[in-house]
């Protein structure tokens, strides 16, 4: 008997064809279906619908990168072994409730990964949603899409700018297209990404192409303070790169444009996010255009936007150089309130800013916070402090940095409150004020003509 035969399989009927599916534990995943192929700084194009049954493959794909010692330390480390590399790694995963009443439909969140633009992909152990799918009785479908030089990078005649968007666009088509065939709500669909992720959505929300595929949208941490006047970056970085566009070696690439990204003491600190969505290029609009595009499309998505109270310590916090000085004493103030500082300017006073001009223009928006009390904590509320909230897996987390001063019964606590929350939200476009986690400040932004 083979593993997936002792795990137990389901087919499922939908227009792209038959595509089997693993059930486990009352949950039904079908696993890393390609949506797209693209050729290197190409356009996606879709998959055609296929006449036999849909099989995943053994190994999880993944664009091709660079391991992150600071994300395996804080998050989990990368079993390699698990991923298959590939240049073209349009592929997409669905997660629904193995139980379901019949002609139900559900609502769908779709997760876009965050990592800078440059790092993880839509199956990552860290990012598995079968305790919410089950909890909430939802549907989750994780995407994978091209990052870095492949991905988030060009605007030469070679080099197509935004293709990670396009590729995410490709898949939210296919979402629509088919996620009835799972037992999914086309009309109801909610985009939710973290980081890079929130940014990618921010910038869907203003994206030609999307009209009708999602009608929600929740942003958790997005660094849009790094977001303005990137244009003379992107420029030279692919112009320093440029002898690596046609290397047939992807790892040599990943090696060597790393010594090519731009200096935080040249651009600032939007050089600490080197790859990113580039204005003026489709599916985009100019970047002097993008309020005013916002503010057009106010109407047509719910949104729920914010940030973690101390972001930046998940990166200066766990600095070595940083600890030996300033880990204690007045040296740890001055460190927290540069956290303060760095965290207002990326994170938080972008989210504000975005949300009341939202509201403003009579969009439907709420403004969270997460924040911590625990004494224990070294940490506070930092990056990713939400990602074990939503995706609450022990056993993948309990070797994670990032929660070394927590205890799981508290993130479990407080986790199953949040998750509660964006399910409810997803459903309706709503959150009602009870029993929401302590740790989270929340308020829905309304605009007075007083």
């Amino acid at each position: 008997m083979t593993s997936q035969q002792k795990l137990g399989t389901h087919t499922f009927q939908t227009p792209f064809g038959k595509i089997l599916a693993l059930k486990e534990n009352g949950i039904i995943k079908a696993k890393s279906i390609r949506y797209a192929r693209s050729e290197r700084y190409q356009k996606p194009v879709p998959i055609e619908n296929s006449p036999s049954e849909i099989i995943f493959p053994e190994k999880t794909p993944v664009c091709p990168q660079t391991i992150s010692p600071l994300v395996e330390r804080m998050i989990g480390p990368t079993h390699i072994e698990s991923f298959e590399v590939d240049e073209s790694p349009q592929y997409l995963s669905v997660f629904r409730p193995e139980f379901m009443n019949e002609n139900e439909k559900l609502p769908v969140v779709v997760w876009i990964h965050g990592g800078s633009h440059e790092i993880g992909c839509g199956d990552l152990p860290t990012s598995n949603p079968s305790v919410w799918v089950k909890e909430q009785n939802i549907i989750v479908v994780t995407v994978t899409f091209r990052l870095g030089l492949f991905g988030f990078l060009g605007g030469n005649g070679d080099r197509i700018s935004n293709l990670g968007l396009f590729d995410i666009i490709e898949a939210l088509r296919w979402i629509h297209h088919n996620i009835h065939g799972f037992g999914g709500d086309s009309g109801n669909v909610t985009l939710l990404g973290q980081s890079s992720g929130g940014d990618t959505i921010a910038h869907l929300m203003i994206s030609d192409g999307v009209e009708g595929l999602f009608q929600r949208v929740i942003i958790q941490s997005a660094p849009l303070g790094l977001r303005h006047k990137r244009q003379k970056m992107s420029e030279e970085f692919l112009r320093k790169t440029e002898h690596l566009k046609d290397e047939n070696d992807v790892l040599k690439m990943m090696d060597e444009y790393r010594n090519f990204v731009p200096s935080v003491m040249k651009y600032g600190l939007k050089a600490a996010m080197p790859f990113g969505v580039q204005y003026g290029f489709p599916p985009l609009c100019s970047e002097r255009e993008s309020v005013e595009k916002w503010r057009q499309n106010a109407k047509k998505y719910d949104v729920l936007i914010g940030f973690n109270n101390d972001e930046t310590s998940f990166y200066l916090k766990t600095s070595e150089k940083l600890n030996k000085y300033f880990g204690k004493g007045i040296g740890l103030n001055i460190l927290n309130k540069l956290i303060r500082l760095t965290t207002d300017i990326i994170y938080g006073k972008p989210a504000k800013i975005f949300a009341e001009n939202y509201a403003k223009a009579e969009g439907n928006i709420y403004l969270f916070n997460i924040h911590s009390k625990l004494k224990t904590n070294y940490l506070g509320a930092p990056h990713c402090i939400d990602l074990p909230l939503i995706f609450a897996d022990k056993e993948v987390w309990k070797t994670a940095d990032l929660l070394k001063d927590i205890p799981w019964e508290t993130v479990n606590e407080h986790g199953k409150k949040l998750r509660f929350a964006w399910a409810e939200f997803a459903r309706t476009g709503k959150i009602s004020n009870t029993d929401l986690p302590e740790i989270l400040h929340f308020q829905k932004l309304n605009f007075s003509t007083k």
